[in-house]
């Protein structure tokens, strides 16, 4: 039985049991993990049919108060396990101290990035993600380099997670129906455990290289203040769109060699 659906938070609630089971059942919990985190539940649409499957240790994390207190009514045996907080400022590794983690949600649109900032923060530990998100954001998150939809978000999470568009949600199955369609996109956490460069000036030269998107690299990164020799190395000829993270990391150890050089 489907539950009543609510919105809020910029969030349309799932209305057809079909797709939620959908969703559920695309989680793969590599890694022998057990402990699977939703992010918004709501009125559990999503709990319902996580909480068929025993060997999950399912826990919720809803900020509304009017959702906990329905989940805490109608699902009694996931009460212990209902964080009534904000998710973009919970301590997962104090939350599930030394355990891997699945997370699966409904995101809502408005706090969907964020959410996978949050996911990247938190990437040792976090091994898959599922999710449904703006149909956009999705193509972008898991688009190859050369896209114009390729950014950021799109090179930092490749770096770390292997990425899968698995379908579209038409607008219609949601309460209420959003202007945009949606999409499911899984996570699953790659080998890198650590990329072969310095990882904070990585992120930090991701994000400046697409700062200013249609210039090529060598006017992008001129902030970085780097050397006319590094400069002219044959990479800063490209736009950030056309980097893979592979060459994001050879790019970020060339700025890295150029400081250090600067500094010493």
């Amino acid at each position: 039985m489907l539950v009543r659906p609510k919105k809020h938070l910029g969030q349309h609630f799932l209305a057809d049991p079909n797709i939620a089971r959908r969703i559920v059942e695309s989680l793969r919990l590599p890694d022998a993990v057990r402990e699977v985190l939703e992010i918004g539940p709501g009125m559990g649409v999503l709990t319902q049919y996580l909480l068929e499957h025993p060997e999950y240790q399912t826990s919720v994390v809803e900020i509304d108060t009017e959702s906990v207190a329905y989940l805490t009514a109608h699902y009694p045996a996931l009460a212990p396990r209902i964080h009534a907080t904000d998710f973009l400022r919970q301590d997962l590794a104090k939350l599930f101290p030394g355990q891997p983690l699945a997370i699966i949600g409904n995101f809502p649109y408005n706090i969907s990035t964020q959410i996978f900032f949050q996911v990247l923060a938190n990437r040792q530990q976090v091994r898959e993600v599922v999710g449904m998100l703006q149909k956009e954001v999705a193509e972008r998150l898991a688009e190859p380099p050369g896209s114009k939809t390729y950014g950021i978000l799109s090179v930092l999470l490749q770096a770390y997670y292997d990425i899968e568009y698995l379908f579209t949600v038409p607008a219609h199955v949601f309460n209420p129906p959003p202007k945009v369609e949606s999409a499911v996109i899984r996570l699953t956490r790659n080998a890198t455990e650590k990329l072969a460069c310095d990882e904070k000036l990585f992120f930090r030269v991701v994000k400046q290289a697409f700062s200013t998107r249609r210039k090529t690299l060598r006017n992008a990164l001129k902030p970085l203040g780097l050397s006319a020799e590094t400069m002219a190395a044959e990479i800063f000829d490209k736009r950030a769109e056309q980097l893979g993270v592979s060459e994001f990391v050879l790019l970020t150890n060339l700025v890295a060699a150029s400081q250090s050089a600067a500094h010493g």
